[in-house]
């Protein structure tokens, strides 16, 4: 029960402090997240392997995380709100698959249809984290 009441609490600041909690903090992220793809690719050193996938699959949880608040709590059209898992999908679908031809300029860089299924599965991934906290907070 102590968990929910801190879901709650969180929502209820969210919900109050929109603009400070959640759409800035997606601005930042999202200019972040751009700015590190177009690092040229010597620059950038990989551990492992999979390493590569799994970055893409976290940077992109945590990029719907945001989006689909951010959606959430917007109240200028209702119907981004009201849908905001199915728009934060297709929003980071398309973002991802942009974002992995952008890279194609980029030195060093690639597109990877491998990276967009890690990103578009980190998306899946973090409009599940986002909607179940909010179905929580809001019982």
């Amino acid at each position: 029960m102590q968990s929910n009441s801190f879901s709650i609490r969180l929502y209820k600041l969210l919900e109050s402090k929109t603009v400070q909690y959640v759409y800035i903090p997606l601005v930042l992220y999202w200019i972040t997240l751009f700015t590190i793809t177009t690092i040229p690719q010597h620059f950038v050193q990989k551990l492992f392997e999979l390493q590569d996938k799994i970055e893409h699959f976290l940077a992109y949880t945590v990029l719907a995380i945001m989006l689909k608040l951010s959606l959430h709590f917007q109240k200028k059209i209702s119907k981004l709100s009201y849908y905001s898992a199915l728009f934060t999908f297709l929003f980071i679908t398309i973002y991802a698959g942009l974002d992995e031809i952008h890279q194609i300029i980029v030195p060093g860089r690639y597109a990877d249809f491998f990276d967009w299924v890690a990103d578009t599965l980190g998306g899946l991934s973090g409009v599940y984290i986002a909607r179940t906290f909010i179905k929580n907070a809001k019982k």
